[in-house]
């Protein structure tokens, strides 16, 4: 189960967070705020190209299909 949260940004930050998402490849800042959360939690594991890569196609994939949610 997947848990929904809001967050507050200041203005500077949201627009910073937005610049640094799209320059970096990130389709949302969702996505960019998910991926440093994981980066915090985790930067002691190694991951490797070939697993990041399959996470971040499995985020996309149930993002687009909406697999995940509240209730």
């Amino acid at each position: 189960m997947h848990e929904q949260i809001n967050l507050r940004l200041p203005d500077k930050l949201l627009v910073s967070a937005r610049q640094y998402a799209e320059k970096h490849g990130f389709g949302t800042v969702q996505e960019f705020v998910k991926e440093t959360v994981r980066e915090k939690l985790f930067e002691d594991e190694e991951v490797s190209k070939q697993e990041f890569a399959l996470i971040k196609r499995l985020i996309a994939v149930s993002e687009k299909k909406n697999l995940y949610g509240t209730q």
